[in-house]
């Protein structure tokens, strides 16, 4: 979608293993040389350990890339296999020819010959185990064993594991130690800093075909840097979202506001409830409640006089008070009624919400598409609207809100707009001087023609 208007040949940022966009950066580079250099070598087995999307895999795929051709790889990525069919589905990776009821002893002896003519032509062998953190103890005891296949002078069979932290954990287990003594070569892929975050994403998007200048300043780097951990992964998926929310308004420079849009629009921008903390709060609340109603039990006399429950006489009396609560046919209901290019908040019994949305739908579609609006929040239904454009109503002109549906994914959303702005230099005054209340939201600027696109679609 925005790869021609940044001038990109493709996409710079996808998630899938591309060997063209392999960053040598924060250290991956030496890794993949150490790597390489200790399969040469041929002795013990070697670990990668890295995060969730820290660029395992991609290390893997330059491995099979950049091995020499005397060195056959296999690629074993099904971390559930039993211990029983390990055997077979690395003979199967060899396209070996195994009898239908081979047993485990037959295919290790098909394998080891398979692996002596390689080794007796020059040629190497070696397996890589993705995953290898979720693999049961006895599967990787299995692995293990396979290093013992040797001749007097050189191993067989190489052994790359690739896993998450969890995989050290599992090899201090007692009944592994031995694949553990084994281990001759250990690498950490560890997150990458603020510096190396800059440089790639300018180096992803030099691969993508981009000759202009940076399009990520340092503070929206930094941003990314915070929100995604330095792992690779989210960088791709926030630099990805970033660049849609920049070509969304017209941008060809990325801005704080467009990191902003994509960490709210992304699963693991999101601070987890501490459901903890919550649990003491209200806990601590209750208690203070059951504290104040004791005391004022002691406090306050019941006096009754004759049939109507009377206050004494010379007690005071409490001003009276608006009820807090009331029915629906006690009072007005808050909605939103539109003019001729905007909606209004206004009072009425009755709400019609969608009849509200297709006359919003209406003036945004007859606005000029070139020009500009404020997204400043989402809503999931009608009482998020109404409680939203409530709580705000003292810090904007309600007068200035478009509302419009939006299907994103599997659920469907209430998109909130603010105002309309000829120029962009216009919409940005605007978004710099709204109330810190609508800041916490994240808002950012929006073409017309962009949201008539998404309404039409």
């Amino acid at each position: 979608m925005y790869y021609p208007h940044f001038g990109l040949n493709e996409a710079p940022f996808k998630i899938t293993p591309n060997t063209d966009f392999f960053f040598k950066g924060g250290n991956r580079g030496a890794i993949l040389d150490a790597v390489i250099y200790a399969i040469k070598e041929g002795e013990g087995i070697i670990k990668v350990v890295g995060e969730v999307g820290s660029g395992k895999t991609m290390i893997c795929r330059m491995l099979q890339k950049n091995l020499p051709e005397t060195i056959e790889s296999i690629y074993l990525a099904i971390p559930s296999v039993e211990p029983e069919h390990v055997l077979r589905a690395i003979a199967f990776e060899l396209q070996l020819k195994l009898p239908r009821n081979a047993d485990r002893l037959k295919v290790l002896q098909l394998l080891q010959n398979h692996l002596l003519k390689r080794h007796a032509k020059g040629q190497q062998t070696v397996i890589f185990v993705e995953e290898a953190q979720a693999m049961p103890i006895a599967t990787l005891e299995e692995i293990r064993l396979l290093s013992n296949l040797e001749t007097n002078q050189d191993k067989l069979l190489q052994i790359v594991l690739f896993g998450q932290p969890e995989l050290d954990i599992n090899l201090n287990e007692l009944d592994i130690r031995q694949l553990r003594d084994r281990i001759t070569h250990s690498f950490t892929l560890g997150p990458l800093e603020s510096t190396e975050i800059g440089e790639y994403l300018i180096f992803r998007l030099r691969a993508a075909g981009y000759f202009g200048p940076p399009l990520f300043g340092n503070k929206a780097i930094k941003k990314i840097a915070a929100a995604s951990d330095g792992l690779i992964r989210r960088v791709n998926i926030l630099a990805d979202k970033t660049l849609l929310a920049a070509f969304s308004e017209n941008g060809y420079q990325v801005t704080p506001q467009h990191v902003k849009a994509a960490i709210k629009d992304s699963e693991f921008g999101q601070k987890p409830v501490n459901f903890k903390l919550y649990f003491m709060i209200a806990s601590a609340l209750i208690i203070g409640l059951i504290a104040a109603l004791i005391f004022m039990s002691t406090k306050v006399p019941t006096v009754v006089s004759g049939d109507n429950n009377e206050m004494p006489s010379n007690a005071t009396k409490a001003p009276k008070s608006a009820p807090i609560q009331t029915t629906p046919t006690q009072q007005n209901q808050s909605v939103i009624d539109l003019s001729k290019d905007h909606i209004k908040l206004t009072t009425t019994k009755k709400t019609d919400i969608a009849l509200q949305m297709e006359q919003s739908k209406q003036a945004l579609l007859a606005l000029p598409e070139k020009s500009f609006s404020i997204q400043i929040m989402t809503a999931i239904n009608d009482k998020q609207i109404m409680s939203e454009l409530n709580q705000h109503r003292e810090a904007i002109d309600l007068s200035k809100i478009y509302l419009y549906r939006h299907q994103n994914n599997a659920s469907q959303q209430t998109i909130i707009l603010y105002g309309h702005y000829p120029s962009h230099a216009e919409a940005q005054q605007r978004l710099e001087t709204l109330p810190w209340q609508l800041h916490n939201k994240s808002p950012f600027i929006r073409t017309i023609g962009n949201i008539q696109a998404e309404i039409n679609h």
